[in-house]
């Protein structure tokens, strides 16, 4: 691997915008494996890495073990690794966790790139031959890092942080709301108790008339299983009729539809859904450097 990368000045994209964003661009290669790596980043991270691979490869031919071809389909929503015949997803690396991509420019059919296992959360290393179109792969991937930035943002990537801390107000009032009926609960079992020792207390053969028990504010204890009291209230009149809830269940705004972080708009998401969007917003501000250059993530920053 060539220690120095080649600085561009420029983004010159081999792709127009529609084909990463409505499809995908393939491409054949054969995958000499992948890697742990201690680093996100690093040219020394990646030769160290390629060597090894490299190292394994000839071992392998010297066995007579072929080395695997692959098809690698890049879009904005990332880097899927496909058996070429059966169309099997082996690996889909997502474009926020891929943080290094570079091509040897000794020689032109080699290309890797970091990524950020969605499980482990290591970073492994790809290192692909891909009969020296090396460069052109590196640049489609870092078109698809660029525009699926630019869709991320569009998108209400940036609310995310106002919506992470609407989801801390909303978790503070389902545990207030949880607080309180604990409350509840103990008052009425001291009503209980109450009552247990006033009639243990009542002299021999005396009757009490029977009324709806109250609690502490005079009122008749609530009871969720209980139908609508027959009993007229002080004024005798019957109480409204309680509505009956819906049974039919909200759907959110990504219905029954798989999450694309590129097609939702601004509002208050479950739990995994926000983790997800704060893990993208998290890759994104990482950056992907690519031959040695990184790309400019923020808008508002003039000085790249």
């Amino acid at each position: 691997m060539n220690r120095a990368f080649s600085r561009k000045k420029d983004k010159t994209w081999m792709h127009t915008p529609e084909a990463l964003s409505k499809h995908y661009i393939p491409y054949n290669a054969k995958f000499l494996g992948s890697t742990e790596v201690e680093q996100p980043k690093g040219t020394e991270v990646v030769r160290d890495a390629v060597r090894k691979l490299k190292f394994a490869r000839h071992i392998k031919k010297s066995e007579g073990q072929k080395i695997p071809k692959v098809e690698l389909q890049i879009s904005i929503y990332g880097v899927k690794i496909l058996e070429p015949k059966t169309k099997e997803v082996q690996h889909n690396c997502q474009l926020h966790r891929i943080s290094f991509c570079a091509d040897d420019k000794t020689d032109k059919r080699i290309f890797t790139f970091i990524c950020k296992d969605s499980e482990s959360n290591k970073h492994l290393c790809y290192v692909f031959d891909s009969e020296k179109c090396a460069e052109e792969i590196t640049l489609t991937i870092g078109q698809a890092f660029d525009l699926a930035y630019r869709k991320f943002l569009e998108s209400g990537g940036k609310d995310v942080e106002t919506r992470k801390q609407i989801a801390g107000l909303q978790k503070r009032i389902q545990d207030l709301e949880t607080e309180n009926m604990e409350l509840k609960n103990k008052v009425q079992d001291l009503e209980n108790q109450l009552r247990t020792t006033q009639v243990s207390t009542s002299p021999a053969g005396s009757v009490t008339p029977k009324s709806p028990s109250t609690d502490i504010f005079d009122m008749i204890p609530f009871s969720p299983i209980s139908h609508q009291s027959s009993i007229p209230t002080r004024n005798g009149t019957q109480p409204p009729p309680v509505p009956s809830r819906s049974t039919e269940i909200k759907r959110d705004l990504f219905g029954a539809e798989p999450f694309d972080p590129f097609n939702c708009g601004a509002g208050d998401f479950p739990p995994d859904i926000q983790s997800k969007l704060d893990e993208m917003q998290e890759g994104f501000k990482m950056g992907l450097t690519l031959e040695g250059t990184v790309f400019c993530l923020d808008p508002l920053d003039s000085r790249c």
